[in-house]
């Protein structure tokens, strides 16, 4: 097949790639920047901003014809230090909402011009959108698909996300676009970004516990109390359940995610344990957004015949090596 992948230079965009390239598919990618950390697998790579239309019929056209599946990964995005601090809403929600407008309304004129509704488009979607009061309890948050209403996100880019599904399903129901649509929770693995503020929380716990020495006291500071609650999905797992996805003949919108609930505080643990480190935790004011999230995994179960099997312990376990390779790698080019 002839595969578009949007945000292809990101941590997500950049493993499917990857993946669809060992299948033997053509692939190109589009995104503001190339991968961060290692070579583009896509076939051709294009550097472009999807929130400016002008140029967007020419990137979803291959020869004069639609691509056969889209994957649309671009959007503002980051960790709780990047999404939750308020300073970035304005760009967050029209940057993504415009990449979403634009893919959306220049593939319903490439069929209309061309007669042709070949393409398959996959959206992600965030568990960032399900109701701020279903997350208030960190032993028992409820984020079932079917409980996204009565809306309430507790970010703008929740708000976002959840109104891009909106109009994934709108294009669907009025132009027939063959739309795809997962619920993504706290995906993590090697080659994500690990510092500079966008990183999420996975990578930046990695990152404090290999630069924690004997001279810091082995300490490490964490936002909150740590009793806040989270799954995390390894990154070769989201892969392979957004291709069955694909594959299947369910629309969404889904969740992708593990059900290996932990405090934050367990995470630190779980990293530590793999450094081989004694980690101390000093708790700072930070930002944290919801108290609980965990993913409920009982449609994909149902619908994909999909569930994570890789233990947070040993996805930690390879991020850890790969982000303190990094650092080593980084402290020896200064």
């Amino acid at each position: 097949m002839n595969i578009l992948v949007l945000g292809a230079g990101g941590f997500i965009g950049s493993h499917m790639v990857k993946n669809l390239k060992s299948e033997d598919h053509w692939v190109r990618g589009v995104d503001l920047k190339y991968p961060e950390f290692n070579e583009t697998h896509a076939d051709e790579f294009i550097i472009y901003d999807l929130a400016d239309q002008s140029k967007i019929e020419e990137l979803l056209l291959i020869n004069g014809e639609p691509f056969d599946e889209i994957y649309q990964f671009a959007a503002d995005m980051g960790g709780a230090g990047f999404i939750f601090t308020g300073d970035n809403d304005a760009n967050i929600m029209y940057n993504s909402a415009s990449i979403n407008l634009n893919v959306l309304k220049t593939l319903v004129n490439i069929n209309e011009k061309l007669k042709v509704n070949k393409t398959k488009i996959f959206y992600s979607s965030s568990a960032c959108i399900y109701p701020e009061e279903n997350q208030l309890d960190p032993n028992n948050p409820n984020c079932e698909e079917s409980s996204a209403y009565p809306a309430n996100p507790d970010s703008e880019y929740g708000w976002e996300k959840l109104f891009s599904e909106r109009i994934y399903f709108a294009f669907h129901k009025n132009f027939d676009i063959d739309i795809r649509v997962a619920r993504y929770h706290n995906i993590f693995g090697p080659e994500g970004t690990w510092d500079g503020g966008r990183e999420k929380a996975p990578a930046a716990i990695c990152r404090k516990v290999a630069q924690a020495t004997e001279e810091n006291d082995f300490e490490i500071e964490v936002w909150g109390d740590g009793e806040q609650t989270r799954s995390f999905l390894f990154i070769d797992e989201c892969i392979e359940a957004t291709r069955k996805l694909m594959k299947s003949d369910f629309l969404g919108p889904i969740n992708i995610g593990s059900e290996e609930m932990v405090t934050i505080n367990q995470l630190v643990e779980t990293a530590a344990k793999v450094s081989g480190k004694n980690i101390k935790r000093k708790h700072i004011d930070g930002p944290l957004g919801v108290r609980g999230r965990n993913s409920n995994n009982d449609l994909v179960r149902e619908k994909l015949n999909w569930d994570y099997s890789m233990s947070l312990e040993e996805g930690i376990d390879k991020t850890y090596s790969w982000i303190e390779s990094q650092i080593f790698e980084k402290s020896n080019n200064i």
